[in-house]
């Protein structure tokens, strides 16, 4: 560990600059960097984090007591909503696509990822797509019929106004750049590995950023194929949902879900993938059982495919089709149970060192555990007629999202902000932020579990008093609030630090992989000269680590060539978001013409240069 660190010692002075890269505005909007591109994408999610936040934060004080009426029954369905729809969409995901963005290059040895301008589209579809998904509460207009939009009551009889218009447009939109990006990692990883960077070599975060790009590709076209189907009978009076013309609700229902539950490994998957990185070099000691760690995210990928009716167990749809689905959803548990074990055989025996980062991966199995937990409680088909639409419903999937994908997340910002920022987020707020974090959690949600099996239903404006569940709800609130707390927390120590934090090397942790070997925060190019791997921890072997940084830490005479920068990325997002936005018209002439700023902004594309004249690509 010490001779990494002195080189990191040495060389912190120059990598915090970077002379001669240019960070004047329109150099972010016009950049194809995967990491300034990642960065992007974590601070949006985060922003929207907090706006999901405040509308949770706005339900909890309206559920204090029972039969309060202090915002309407209409707001509250807006902000149900799109609290749940913002957490999943515009946060979860987006969130661990920064990371994807920014390590998986590092990790596989990459220059860059395969497709740098696709990559800029697809974060600018992001964000176009959330102000406008988010700018429906700035004509009263916000989506009020659950994140799951239930066929028929998304209905334009049911659901008149612009408020499911604006939902599943905005849906629509997001789905084009996860579909993009999806296919971007795919190809970076099978594609633009380093020498020597076999399959069974690659980081634990990378194998799962591969799987969870294969889910992305494969389920958000099913609920793209929904959600055009939904406008078509909102719009053009199709009938697809509409059981008075022959339609059938049910069928949304399994679209939604034959998306949804691969939905849950995309959110949670990459958070494995984290933590699998983090334990491993705050242990001391290589990750215990790597390929069965690997076969059992494949697996879970896999199998995640066969559980979604166990969302609709009182749908009726008989004991024949229940009962396969009890039985997937008992055996998925399985691969997951064998992550946690060769985790925690990871920590045993090791030299445990809690920083910040081991704290969240430590409370990840924790809490992770109680959510998965009470999911294998919904296999059984009696429980889950009696606790569907309840809030033991919302207590499990947010010990699941936010417990087990947020808390992995932020294991991962604390383990590599030293190598995006070149400087160390400050321990003691950090500690602050998983302990208020921990607390305000679990007082949030776990009351939950009681009040949702004395009887209160999920997505309720108001509850009466006759069911005693007023405690509950109570430490609920005060829950939320320390929660809201602990993020304010994060910002700050993300702030604080990132002004003045103390200076980091290219290793400070002495961790085993490829990123760890390149200046913090790395050249714009990240490798002066690829490199040659050999084995899974390559930093981690002398003879090896050697030979990696004699290359990854030279000085480099004349820079590597790299993509132009270009502004057609966001241009071309623009377009496609207003050309979405038309849809709402109704009308196929005005829908036709918001086509053609999409085929300019594609056409003149094509013709711009990639790479700089005379370079030889």
């Amino acid at each position: 560990m010490s001779s990494v660190a002195t080189a990191g010692e040495k060389t912190a002075g120059h990598t915090l600059g970077h002379e001669g890269e240019d960070t004047g505005l329109w150099s972010w909007i016009t950049t194809v960097d995967h990491k300034r591109i990642a960065i992007m994408y974590f601070v949006t999610a985060t922003v929207f984090f907090f706006i999901g936040g405040i509308k949770a934060m706005i339900i909890r004080v309206q559920l204090w007591n029972p039969e309060q009426s202090l915002i309407s029954p209409e707001l509250y369905n807006q902000l149900f909503t799109m609290h749940g729809t913002t957490m999943i969409f515009l946060v979860a995901m987006p969130m661990a696509v920064a990371f994807f963005n920014y390590l998986v290059p590092l990790q596989i040895g990459a220059r860059d990822v395969a497709f740098p301008r696709l990559n800029a589209l697809s974060y600018w579809i992001f964000l176009f797509g959330g102000i406008y998904l988010t700018s429906s509460f700035l004509f009263q207009a916000a989506p009020h019929a659950a994140w799951t939009g239930y066929a028929t009551l998304t209905s334009a009889q049911y659901s008149p106004g612009f408020n499911t218009d604006f939902w599943f447009i905005g849906l629509s939109i997001l789905g084009i750049a996860s579909i993009a990006g999806g296919v971007n990692f795919i190809t970076t990883i099978v594609n633009m590995r380093a020498p020597g960077m076999k399959m069974m070599r690659m980081p634990l975060f990378t194998w799962m950023t591969f799987v969870t790009s294969f889910l992305l590709i494969t389920a958000i076209p099913i609920i793209s194929v929904a959600l055009i189907f939904l406008g078509f009978d909102r719009l053009f009076g199709a009938v697809f949902f509409d059981p008075s013309m022959g339609g059938d609700p049910v069928l949304w229902q399994h679209l939604f879900w034959l998306f949804g539950h691969p939905e849950v490994y995309i959110l949670i998957l990459p958070a494995f993938g984290v933590i699998s990185d983090v334990i491993p070099t705050f242990s001391r000691k290589p990750l215990f059982g790597y390929p069965i760690v690997v076969y059992a995210g494949i697996l879970i990928g896999f199998i995640g495919w066969g559980v979604w009716s166990h969302h609709m167990f009182t749908v009726g749809l008989g004991p024949i089709a229940d009962s396969f689905f009890v039985a997937a959803t008992m055996i998925i548990a399985i691969p997951t149970g064998v992550k946690i074990f060769n985790w925690i055989a990871t920590m045993w025996g090791g030299s445990v060192r809690f920083t910040t980062a081991m704290l969240f991966s430590v409370g990840l199995l924790a809490v992770f555990t109680v959510g998965g937990l009470s999911g294998i409680m919904h296999a059984s088909a009696p429980v889950n007629l009696q606790q569907h639409d309840t809030y033991f419903v919302v207590a499990h999937f947010h010990y699941v999202i936010v417990g087990g994908a947020m808390m992995g997340l932020w294991a991962g910002l604390y383990y590599w902000f030293p190598k995006v920022s070149g400087r160390f987020l400050n321990e003691t707020l950090g500690k602050w932020h998983f302990w208020t974090t921990m607390v305000g959690f679990n007082l949030t949600f776990f009351p939950m579990h009681f009040s949702g099996l004395f009887g209160m239903p999920r997505r309720i404006y108001t509850y009466s008093a006759d069911l005693n569940v007023d405690i509950y709800n109570q430490l609920a609130t005060i829950g939320a609030f320390i929660f809201a707390i602990s993020a304010v927390i994060m910002v700050w120590n993300i702030v604080k630090s990132w002004r003045s934090g103390e200076r980091a090397g290219p290793n400070p942790w002495d961790a085993p992989h490829l990123e760890w070997s390149i200046p913090s925060p790395p050249h714009h190019y990240n490798f002066p000269e690829l490199p040659t791997v050999q084995s899974r921890e390559p930093l981690w072997n002398d003879g090896e680590r050697e030979s990696i940084q004699a290359v990854t830490m030279k000085e480099v005479e004349t820079e590597p060539v790299m993509p132009n920068p270009s502004f057609w990325p966001i241009v071309l997002a623009f377009s496609i978001t207003l050309s979405w936005a038309l849809v709402m018209t109704g009308i196929w002439w005005v829908i036709a013409l918001g086509i053609i700023p999409v085929f300019v902004s594609t056409l003149m594309w094509a013709l711009e240069p990639a790479f700089p004249e005379g370079s030889g690509h």
